[in-house]
């Protein structure tokens, strides 16, 4: 059976998006391959070294009939962008270490971001008998502008070049969204272009009615605290006449959250911090209708979140943007609100009749759900392009 790697800085037991379109894909692809993962010791996103990993350099593991190659990087989730950059080179330095000690398949998959990792993979890597394979998620360095995370300059100029590279490089592209490949497309004509989304694969799940909770709309958001999301500002900005705010997730808006909501208790919002994927979807049955929120819209983002949540079959809130708001209005999976338009969401609640948040509803998303965003089907084109 032919080998591929699947380089990544992000893998369970982390939790996100990110890990989780990993991690699938990585099971997706064992049954024509023998898989083996390239990651960082597990760190996000508390940017601490998990407790079990802790004082280690290296661990090799076979989770799931995975191969798994853990790699040490300096962890941290400061705010300076110095520390940021200095992790993001620990784990480029443990690369390339790990790429002159080892052989290194014929195919090797790569995400990207974080730009700097991904360059140094495609940098490295490059050879005539070897397929590279870029997987992009987000369009860094201008994802980072629009989130206000970087400014133009010489910086971002750098970056632009390194992300040219990296596409230049690649003999295939896997872009979650229609604006990467457009994007990419403007860039280069070189690498192969593939829509991947960030289908889950979970199993079907019975829907269960909701209590009504005596008229008042229970919201709920799960997922990362990051600045993105924006969730912060989403508690400040609420109506919460006729609402209940619930929240999952950690992250770096974290404790500023707490402080919001310590110093706010007449609102009904309500934390419960960070729990494990298979007990948040079955948390999530208990609301109404979950919220998809984005500080900015970000071009090329499509929130794998959509396509999760259509297959619990939860009726959807996006305050995002982009063609997000595409995926929500052409399935027929719940509202939109205007991005960054906080009045305008707030109608958008007003105008939801919590009564028509039915089983019918429901059942009608999921389907939608598993005929049009089918993990297998996509996974199978994929394997033809690889």
């Amino acid at each position: 059976m032919e080998n591929i790697m699947i380089i990544t800085s992000y893998f369970p037991p982390e939790i996100g998006a990110a890990s989780n379109r990993i991690f699938h894909l990585a099971e997706g692809l064992q049954s024509d391959y023998n898989v083996t993962v390239v990651t960082p010791l597990p760190n996000y996103p508390t940017g601490k070294i998990f407790d079990a990993y802790k004082g280690k350099f290296r661990v090799k593991s076979q989770e799931n009939d995975i191969n798994i190659v853990r790699l040490w990087l300096y962890a941290s989730k400061s705010k300076n962008k110095f520390v940021r950059l200095f992790a993001m080179l620990s784990y480029s330095m443990s690369l390339v270490w790990f790429f002159m000690w080892h052989k290194i398949p014929d195919k090797v998959i790569v995400q990207s971001p974080p730009l700097l990792v991904a360059f140094t993979c495609m940098l490295f890597l490059r050879s005539k008998k070897r397929k590279l394979i870029l997987n992009v998620s987000d369009l860094w360095p201008s994802a980072g502008f629009e989130l206000g995370a970087l400014k133009q300059g010489l910086s971002y100029k750098l970056l632009q070049k390194l992300e040219r590279f990296n596409y230049k490089s690649a003999d295939l592209i896997l872009g979650q969204s229609n604006e990467i490949l457009t994007h990419v497309g403007k860039i280069t004509s070189k690498p192969q272009l593939f829509l991947y989304r960030n289908y889950p694969n979970i199993n079907r799940q019975d829907i269960t009615e909701t209590p009504l909770n005596n008229g008042t709309l229970q919201i709920v958001y799960a997922g990362l605290l990051g600045v993105a999301q924006g969730i912060l500002k989403l508690c400040r900005e609420l109506d919460y006449s006729a609402i209940e705010l619930h929240i999952y997730g950690s992250g770096a808006e974290e404790n500023d959250i707490k402080a919001f909501i310590e110093n706010n208790k007449d609102l009904p919002i309500h934390f419960y911090g960070r729990v494990d994927r298979a007990k948040l979807h079955n948390e999530l049955k208990k609301y109404d209708i979950v919220i998809i929120p984005l500080l900015n819209r970000i071009y090329g983002s499509v929130p794998s979140k959509i396509f999760e949540y259509a297959k619990l079959g939860l009726p959807m809130l996006y305050f995002g943007g982009g063609e997000g708001e595409d995926v929500i209005n052409e399935n027929n999976l719940g509202w939109v609100a205007k991005a960054g338009d906080y009045s305008h969401l707030n109608s958008t609640i007003k105008s939801i009749e919590k009564e028509k948040l039915n089983v019918a509803l429901k059942q009608k998303i999921q389907q939608t759900a598993y005929e049009n965003f089918d993990f297998e089907a996509q996974l199978k084109l994929l394997k033809k392009r690889l």
